[in-house]
């Protein structure tokens, strides 16, 4: 890994990153929570500021507290979500039908609904609930903490979708500085929102450059990959030297491999495995093979008397990592996929030694029949 650069301040941290995005489209960011991620999105943000003139559009702690609840506390049920209607994020709400560019997006990841009020700029939720042969209408529901912060997301996502697209009302926005948009969100749709993201934002005709930063192992490694000509960084603080170091991870990240390698252990010990987890395996067997020198993937699986290239396993994996995640409908494997799952990493991590501290004796498992 190359040296780390040294700055005294985030300051000098958010003009790095305006340097380095004269020349790079889209840029990584890896840091864990307490470093200053939040802290430095905001001062991202001042820099682009010229009087009323801006140039980012962000996504952070911030953002979602334009939105604010009123529980109707006197009757307990005219319950909605209100909307800073002062802040810019907001511009043009009502002409740009953001109820018809939300609801695509919500629907992939929750199955509540909405709708705007514009002259009191409150949301309401509601969910249909199916009664034996009829449907009902629940409104005003309050939805939980996870469902509003991804309702939030939704919301900004349509926003970028907009300033990607140079939009009038977001033609002013240069720059996307997203922070932690999945704190609250599990793997499936941690998976999916980087996806989604990196989709939108790979557009080909777009100007808007973007940074990303988290401290999500999953999320981050699904951007890597997604974005892969990305600047990657490793933000951290030097809390004795009082300096903040950003480290080039270079074309392969490594801080958060075992993360990713200590998940699927688990998740082969607890038997809850998902298509998407045959993606994640891949991407560790690929950075292996990369780093030991090794043209494929399939070097980095152990052999079986009764298949001693490798065919077998490498053919799965290969079938059930074709691409895309499985994004918006993670399914459970099958248990003889299960089998070659739980096979192919045990070969591996007996292969390739990892502390044992984090990795108990794994389970020994049998051949898939």
């Amino acid at each position: 890994m190359p040296d780390p650069i040294l700055f005294d301040n985030l300051n000098d941290v958010a003009a790095h990153l305006r340097l380095r995005l004269q020349q790079k489209k889209y840029l990584l960011l890896f840091a864990y929570n307490g470093t200053g991620k939040t802290r430095l999105s905001m001062l991202f943000k001042e820099a682009g500021k010229n009087g009323e003139e801006r140039d980012t559009l962000y996504f952070n702690a911030f953002t979602e507290d334009l939105f604010s609840w009123d529980n109707d506390l006197d009757n307990d049920e005219q319950r909605v979500f209100r909307i800073n209607r002062n802040s810019r994020f907001f511009d043009g709400l009502q002409e740009l039908e953001m109820e018809n560019r939300i609801r695509p997006l919500l629907r992939r990841y929750a199955d509540f609904d909405f709708f705007i009020d514009y002259s009191e700029w409150t949301i309401n939720f509601f969910r249909e609930l199916r009664v034996a042969e009829s449907t009902s209408r629940v409104e005003h529901i309050k939805v939980s903490r996870g469902e509003e912060n991804i309702f939030v997301w939704c919301f900004f996502l349509a926003i970028a979708q907009l300033a990607v697209d140079k939009q009038d009302a977001y033609n002013w926005v240069k720059y996307l500085y997203i922070d932690d948009p999945i704190s609250s969100l599990d793997d499936n749709n941690a998976i999916a929102v980087a996806s989604h993201l990196a989709q939108i934002l790979k557009n080909p005709e777009s100007t808007v450059k973007a940074i990303i930063s988290s401290h999500h192992h999953l999320f981050f490694n699904v951007m890597c990959n997604e974005l892969s000509k990305a600047v990657k960084y490793f933000l951290s603080k030097d809390e004795d030297a009082h300096v903040y170091l950003i480290r080039d991870t270079g074309d392969t990240p490594r801080f958060h491999h075992v993360a990713l390698l200590k998940q699927l252990y688990e998740v082969a010990e607890s038997g809850s495995i998902y298509t998407y987890h045959f993606n994640i395996l891949r991407n560790i067997l690929e950075k292996t093979a990369t780093f030991h020198g090794f043209k494929n993937f399939s070097d980095c699986i152990n052999r079986d008397e009764d298949d001693p290239d490798g065919i077998v396993h490498a053919r799965v994996i290969n079938i059930l990592s074709h691409g895309n995640y499985s994004l918006f409908e993670p399914q459970e494997m099958i248990e003889e996929n299960k089998q070659y799952f739980k096979k192919i990493l045990s070969g591996f991590m007996n292969n390739y030694r990892f502390n044992p501290e984090l990795f108990p004796q794994p389970t020994e498992v049998d051949n898939p029949s």
